[in-house]
């Protein structure tokens, strides 16, 4: 039985030989190419015997920079063969961030993809005492930096006394063992600086393990990598597709992946509910423009796709009827929304933040299979997702099998089993804080219904609790406000304070295509959101949508802000995830009018 990752990978590529692994794009080609289960072995091998060449030894932290591409994936596999350990960074990480990882992972070695990361990585090398390689996947020749080795020539630094360092190389496999260290992940660090999670081989392939009595992946399917491969989520997610046969097709640019759907038609692929967000808005700013019928046949076809999903949610079968009603609507519609993601998906894992649950229901309503979950850096990933047979829409699915998961006293998710870290990289403090008992305390807060699905209501440590005793979900108002077709992003206020307020960023493309009629379309963002016109129009629909909400959790007052919350201005990490503390301390003067 296999039990570490590069043994999977070999035993694999005996079996697969000439079959593509990866598909991917050069520069700006429209045109895919393939590289092979052998020639990806083979690359992985020479990277391994390169850094044996450089001297590199066992156990050592190595750094990979990069948007997604094959060779982050020969990199990082030549690595983890070489019996080193994988740094990933964040290709949009910051110096700072970057220097911070490297100085406590003393990293002598990164790989970096572009220009534009190569430049970081050069920084760091002036700034770092440890850091003595740069190789660069891109033709990127710098005569002033001799630590710098483009990819093509690093990978021939093991051709020397090649048999020798085949015999070192094969020796290092043989002896990689389940509690090897495989990577350390840094965690996104909304607060304070991240933390490195340390996860071994015996973590990922329990995860594959466990996968496999849940979800259906075969040698047949095809996945879409668009989400970064620094991430825990797509990163276990491409060492299962490899575990199981499957073709991974590398998009990466993320900001192309729908016009690429149709082009790559994947049975499946890793998203984030932000992609589904962002693809809801761009369908209905498209319905917008439709005549009133078309407009009736549409909500009539979701309807009744709504009404045969829900039913499939529950493992039973629709009535002749709706089946009849259900074909029709497919013709009329659903086939057509499908086809936005390239009509062939089987399944769409989903996790990494809250999604609301009439988003979920729309897209299964169109026969879209989102398979919405949670997990996290230190659990390898999941710990709940959807069953394919009996799943509901307002959970984070069942828990996955051979993991145990519990609620303690403070609703806190505890979740033990062999997915779980092993701590984080040089702090035994925060790790000891964290891992008791063989229980990891997730810091999320949540419950597990009678049925067995789980459900995440907040983080902890975001509960906000008002100046009158009362504690406030954030989490429950932002995701109910984030629904609202107008809304782009929200984040409620009201920790210590007499009652909630919001930061809101309006849906401008939508706004404008709605106020057309008038000239406010025609202002910049800020000063349409000063206009009395529009914060009555938000004031309206914030009441209107927490109108089940119990007083003390409504929105009392709000604040539109003109520009939205990015990784580039600092508002969100690396996962999306947005910087609360930072935005709130950022619009302090803001937030303060709205408790006068």
């Amino acid at each position: 039985m296999r039990d570490n990752l590069i043994e999977m990978l070999i035993e694999n590529t005996s079996r697969y030989e000439s079959r593509d692994v990866f598909r991917y794009r050069m520069g700006e080609t429209s045109t895919y190419s393939s590289i092979s289960w052998r020639a990806l072995l083979d690359n992985v091998k020479k990277v391994s015997k390169a850094l044996i060449a450089l001297g590199f030894e066992t156990k050592e932290n190595i750094g990979i920079i990069s948007d997604n591409r094959p060779e982050w994936s020969m990199a990082d596999l030549g690595i983890i063969a070489s019996n080193n350990v994988v740094v990933p960074l964040y290709s949009t990480s910051s110096k700072r961030e970057i220097k911070y990882i490297s100085d406590e992972t003393e990293m002598k070695l990164i790989f970096v993809g572009n220009a534009e990361q190569y430049e970081k990585a050069f920084w760091l090398s002036e700034n770092s005492g440890t850091l003595k390689y740069i190789i660069t996947f891109d033709n990127i020749a710098d005569t002033n930096n001799n630590k710098c080795i483009p990819w093509n020539k690093f990978l021939e630094l093991g051709n020397d006394n090649e048999i020798e360092k085949e015999k070192e190389l094969n020796a290092r496999i043989n002896a990689i063992k389940p509690d090897d260290l495989v990577t350390i992940i840094y965690t996104s660090g909304t607060t304070g600086d991240s933390k490195g999670a340390m996860l071994n081989h015996k973590m990922f392939m329990s995860a594959f393990r466990i996968h496999d009595r849940r979800i259906d992946l075969t040698e047949k399917d095809v996945s879409a990598c668009f989400l970064p491969l620094s991430h825990v989520f797509e990163r276990t997610w491409t060492f299962y597709l490899l575990n199981n046969g499957a073709t991974n097709v590398f998009v990466g640019n993320p900001k192309e992946v729908i016009t690429q759907l149709p082009v790559v038609k994947p049975t499946l692929m890793c998203t984030v509910p932000r992609f589904f967000e962002k693809t809801y808005e761009g369908i209905q700013l498209e319905k917008a423009k439709w005549s009133e019928s078309k407009k009736k046949i549409f909500d009539w076809s979701i309807k009744t796709g709504s009404a045969y999903s829900e039913l499939k949610s529950k493992s039973q079968n629709a009535s002749p009827f709706l089946s009849m009603k259900h074909k029709i609507a497919d013709i009329l519609v659903l086939r057509k929304l499908r086809s936005i993601f390239g009509g062939q998906i089987k399944y769409m894992p989903c996790a990494g933040a809250a999604i609301s649950p009439s988003l979920l229901r729309f897209f299964h309503a169109a026969g879209i299979f989102i398979n919405y979950g949670y997990g996290a850096t230190e659990t390898t990933a999941t710990v709940s997702c959807f069953k394919s047979d009996i799943y509901n829409f307002d959970t984070c699915g069942s828990v996955m099998p051979e993991l145990e998961v519990k609620t303690d006293n403070n609703g806190e998710i505890l979740i033990k089993g062999d997915t779980v870290f092993a701590g984080y990289y040089k702090k035994p403090a925060e790790s000891d804080t964290i891992l008791r008992d063989g229980w990891y305390y997730s810091g999320d807060q949540g419950m597990i219904t009678p049925e067995g699905h789980l459900i995440m209501t907040d983080r902890i440590k975001d509960l906000m609790k008002t100046s009158g005793g009362k504690y406030v979900s954030p989490q429950k108002i932002e995701t109910l406000l984030g629904q609202d077709p107008f809304i782009e992003q929200v984040i409620a206020v009201g920790d210590a304070r007499k009652y909630v307020t919001a930061l809101v960023v309006p849906a401008f493309d939508t706004l404008r295509h709605e106020i057309k009629a008038h000239d406010f379309h025609i202002l910049d963002n800020k000063a349409l959101i000063a206009k009395k016109e529009i914060i009555e129009f938000f004031h309206e629909r914030i009441n209107k949508l927490q109108e089940e909400f119990t007083p003390h959790e409504r929105v009392v007052r709000f604040v539109l802000l003109p520009e939205p919350f990015t990784i580039q201005n600092g508002y969100l990490t690396n996962t999306l995830k947005i910087r609360r503390n930072l935005l709130i301390e950022q619009y302090k003067k803001e937030i303060d009018q709205m408790y006068l």
